[in-house]
């Protein structure tokens, strides 16, 4: 049964732009039918261009309430990635599942009103305070998939699998203590996750080890294989070779670099999506495309970590998949993550439009084309695309916005992209529900005003 019908004077297709675009939405939430020169009757006219929204690939949603706070330089010695990711340890011993659910309902709102439709959400923080299972194991994961369906933002739930402090499988951290996990745990939390939200089209769930240096292959194979016993289709997500210091670290103890080693042992396909994978060999680039599986890209936090700039263009020219992450949350904006992906090509080889092809000389065009592909690939849902079978997922971009003025198709997509300071996103639909209208969103001031106590209260403990 039909249940939403819109118009669109002008929208993305899959085979290029069109006019007077009408769409049908089932009750579940897919499009059912799509028509080029169309005629309005019987359908809600949007003002404005419809594009497919993006989905968001790799996000730890509780370090949106960090963001910011580890800017200050930490006395004696670099910064680094590792001093880093020590605040952020102190920053998780304070939470509890009412404040991830506050943080993560703040942050999916901004990601929806920036036009990200849905969220691959590499969830680590599993346990209590003490380090110990709460009685529902998957008591976290509720408060994050909850969030997100109470925003209305589809979501890839992919519960993390974190066994050793390191290469040398030494154990855990204290600091490290509430994300330990064997096989046979992190599945509960999978199936829990399944089981609960069975009947919601728009929450997937798949299973990410952690990083090599946090599972061994055995543990690995285990609890992958045990994945795809309950979903063979279920997406595998990994961290792999962000920085120079976890190369360094695999070549001593495992006698070969991250990616030579987990493709030595996993052979990893289209279900699977390395994170960051910044230091990489043009032979590695070579296996990960060869090998279809996405490289997940997140260059505003890659950039504020100082990890590194992933090879873009050789990669894309080998018809490497890709995607887009806002991972740490330093930035929500789709459109800066995909302008810095050009930005940092540029800086490396001192030239302009490095990712245009012949097929695609639209640089915009072509990142937003990747990422809507690699992007659903990566999140293991029929979205990226405005035809039928597909989700409902819809972004609606402001005609009034300055940078857009006299732009059209691929053109229009380059400036909302490299010459908006405004958001653009004017209109949010997920899975055929309207989630902002006019730039704004049911619940945004309960959303805020809980997400403003929550955060007063972290930073006071």
């Amino acid at each position: 049964m039909t249940v939403a019908r819109v118009f669109f004077d002008e929208a993305l297709l899959p085979d290029g732009w069109a006019r007077d675009v009408a769409i049908d939405v089932d009750g579940a939430g897919a499009i059912t039918d799509v028509r080029r020169d169309a005629d309005p009757d019987g359908y809600e006219r949007l003002a404005g261009v419809a594009v497919p929204g993006l989905p968001n690939l790799h996000s730890h949603a509780f370090q949106r309430a960090m963001a910011g706070l580890a800017e200050r330089a930490g006395g004696a010695g670099r910064d680094s990635f590792w001093s880093w990711r020590e605040i952020m340890y102190h920053f998780v011993e304070r939470l509890e599942p009412e404040d991830c659910a506050a943080i993560a309902e703040q942050l999916y709102l901004e990601m929806a009103k920036q036009g990200y439709c849905r969220v691959a959400e590499f969830h680590y923080l599993h346990h209590g305070r003490d380090g110990q299972p709460y009685a529902d194991r998957a008591e976290m994961s509720h408060a994050v998939v909850g969030a997100a369906r109470r925003v209305g933002l589809a979501i890839t739930h992919l519960p993390v699998l974190y066994a050793f402090g390191g290469f040398d499988r030494s154990a855990l951290s204290s600091a490290q203590r509430r994300f330990a996990n064997d096989a046979d745990g992190v599945l509960q939390i999978v199936q829990a996750i399944r089981r609960a939200y069975q009947d919601d089209p728009d929450v997937r769930v798949g299973l990410a080890p952690h990083s090599l240096r946090a599972v061994s292959p055995e543990l690995l194979g285990e609890a992958v294989a045990g994945l795809h016993q309950q979903d063979d289709s279920a997406p595998v997500h990994i961290h792999i070779a962000e920085q120079i210091k976890e190369v360094d670290d695999c070549l001593t103890h495992c006698g070969r670099r991250p990616v030579e080693h987990l493709y030595d042992f996993a052979q990893p396909d289209r279900r699977w999506c390395l994170i960051h994978a910044t230091h990489i060999t043009d032979r590695e680039v070579e296996v990960i495309a060869k090998s279809g599986a996405v490289v997940g890209l997140c260059p505003t936090t890659e950039a504020n970590l100082g990890d590194g700039i992933f090879p873009l263009r050789r990669f894309l020219d080998l018809d490497g998949v890709m995607g887009i992450g806002s991972d740490s949350h330093i930035s929500v904006n789709p459109r800066e993550e995909l302008r810095w992906l050009e930005y940092g090509q540029r800086l490396i080889h001192q030239a302009r439009n490095t990712v245009a092809s012949e097929a695609c000389p639209h640089v915009g065009a072509r990142l937003y084309g990747a990422s809507l592909t690699g992007g659903a690939q990566a999140t293991g849902a029929p979205s990226g695309q405005l035809e039928p079978g597909h989700r409902a997922d819809v972004v609606v971009l402001d005609p009034e916005n300055p940078a857009l003025y006299g732009k059209s198709g691929d053109t229009l997509i380059d400036a909302m992209i490299f010459a908006t300071n405004d958001n653009p996103v004017k209109d949010v639909m997920v899975g055929g529900r309207w989630v902002i209208r006019d730039r704004s969103h049911p619940a945004e001031t309960e959303i805020a005003e809980r997400y403003r106590r929550t955060l007063k209260a972290l930073l006071e403990r």
